[in-house]
This record gives C-alpha cells, structure tokens and sequence, in this order.
C-alpha cells in the first residue's frame, strides 16, 4: 500500500452557533485548530422546521412554469 495517501486526522475544536463546543477529530486545519459553524442542526431550518423562501431570478423555475403554464391543471389567477 502506497505511503502518504491518506489525509491527516487531528483534534479540533467544533464550536456551534449556540456557543456549545466540543473536540473531535478531523481533516480540517491543524491540530488545535477552532471550527465556527455559522448553521448547524439546531439552527438550519432543515431540522427546526422553519419556514423555506424559495427564489427564483428569472432561473429555471421560471423558465419551468413557462413552459408548462397551460399543461394540465387550471392555472391561479
């Protein structure tokens, strides 16, 4: 097996955005280093159940709708 192939794991310490932290091992950085979570479980609106905005810029939602605007159900008016 070849030498050198796979990454280096150290402990880190993992800070979520509550300001709890812990210490794990990772890749991330070097030994000792600190890693601030700016969205984690407790906050993402994935697990909290917040509420999604979706935008749209003329993307392709957009070019979605248009296309099937009259296809099949009665549109909202």
């Amino acid at each position: 097996m070849k030498s050198d192939t796979h990454p280096e794991y150290h402990m880190i310490k993992v800070v979520m955005t509550d300001g709890a932290e812990y210490m794990t091992r990772s890749t991330y950085g070097k030994e000792g280093d600190t890693l601030q979570l700016d969205i984690d479980p407790k906050s993402h609106p994935a697990w909290t159940g917040g509420s999604q905005q979706l935008m749209d810029r003329g993307g392709r939602l957009s070019r979605f709708s248009k296309k099937f605007e009259g296809f099949g159900i009665a549109s909202k008016k």
